[in-house]
């Protein structure tokens, strides 16, 4: 059976970051009152209905001998949870990739670090929106006001003396650009190869049309020209850090045209992508448009479920009427990822 799917798997809701563009929500909105249809693609950082360790355990034992090539651990902040590093070592264990989405700052608590690398994580992808710390500290508020930029800087150095010369895990930044802050894509890049990582990558910011900072943080056509040149510049002088390759950054400018319209073809989701949420709710792809479209009669989770078999009767690819600038973002976890992942920049 070949290996050929990328799971997301969003294992834990909370997180110690409260960043007001976060596909889970604004935890004190969701206090006063939880988004409807909790549970159905909706995600929240309050854990309602978070999967039992246990129950995660013996999915992951399944993935061995399936078609699941790669798992992107996301959150929430899932190293914020003691029983993620068990299960990442089952997963290393049934042979897939593993790749870490983190804030960073668990990073630097003892040992944390040290264990990745003794497992053999494949990557580990941390967040920062600006290389200006006041300014990251905006835009991504600690919940606590007592971590932010520097104890993130902290955490990727950390892992870095971890793995010393060693090959890996590979360690990689990712920043969401928004609108008003074009120059992140060169500046968070260049800070990125003054750390030492091995990998960047630069996000368009997606929300939805009805969010609050819609208007405030998405790009629109009038912003193409300077995202533009900042792109140019990047893959000019990429200051030794490996990159999504140029379709992707097409992409990036293509998708800031329009917010949510157009169709993709030969999509991935639900053919190369799955998103788990963490109820164990098994969606084609993390896009809340899809997800939405989902009929009842073909809504799966991974609870009970045998990831050899679970995948059975996926299409090569699709085409997808539900585009939003998510899709863009999904291309580096599935089809870029060995690029990131190789051994040496490009």
């Amino acid at each position: 059976m070949p290996r050929d799917i990328t799971l997301l798997w969003a294992f834990r809701s909370p997180c110690s970051f409260k960043c007001p563009h976060c596909y889970f929500g604004e935890l004190e909105e969701h206090k006063k009152a939880l988004p409807q249809g909790l549970g159905l693609g909706v995600l929240s950082h309050i854990p309602l209905n978070d999967l039992d360790w246990t129950v995660m355990a013996r999915f992951a034992e399944t993935l061995a001998d399936s078609p699941v090539e790669r798992v992107i651990i996301a959150g929430g902040e899932p190293l914020d949870w003691m029983p993620t590093l068990p299960l990442i070592k089952r997963i290393k264990q049934a042979g897939c990739q593993v790749v870490i989405a983190t804030n960073g700052v668990p990073l630097t608590r003892a040992g944390i670090a040290e264990r990745l690398v003794d497992y053999g994580v494949d990557g580990i992808s941390v967040s920062l929106d600006s290389a200006d710390a006041i300014i990251n500290d905006e835009l991504r508020p600690s919940r606590s006001g007592r971590v932010g930029y520097n104890e993130v800087l902290a955490g990727i150095r950390t892992l870095l003396d971890a793995r010393g010369s060693g090959p890996g895990p590979r360690v990689g930044i990712y920043t969401v650009v928004m609108r008003n802050r074009p120059q992140e894509i060169t500046d968070v890049a260049r800070l990125a190869s003054d750390l030492g990582v091995d990998y960047y990558v630069p996000q368009p910011i997606s929300l939805a049309p009805d969010h609050k900072l819609f208007d405030e943080k998405c790009h629109t056509a009038e912003d193409v020209p300077a995202v533009e040149e900042q792109l140019r510049r990047l893959q000019a002088d990429p200051n030794g850090l490996a990159l999504p390759d140029p379709t992707y950054m097409r992409q990036f400018v293509a998708s800031i045209t329009s917010q949510d319209s157009g169709r993709v073809s030969d999509c991935f989701g639900g053919a190369q992508l799955f998103f788990v949420q963490p109820d164990g709710s098994l969606w084609d792809c993390p896009s809340d448009r899809r997800i939405a479209a989902t009929p009842a009669s073909a809504q799966r989770s991974i609870v009970g479920a045998d990831a050899r078999t679970l995948f059975d009767g996926r299409p090569a690819c699709t085409d997808c009427s539900h585009f939003s600038r998510d899709c863009v973002n999904m291309g580096p976890l599935v089809l870029g990822m060995p690029r990131l992942l190789a051994q040496e920049a490009t």
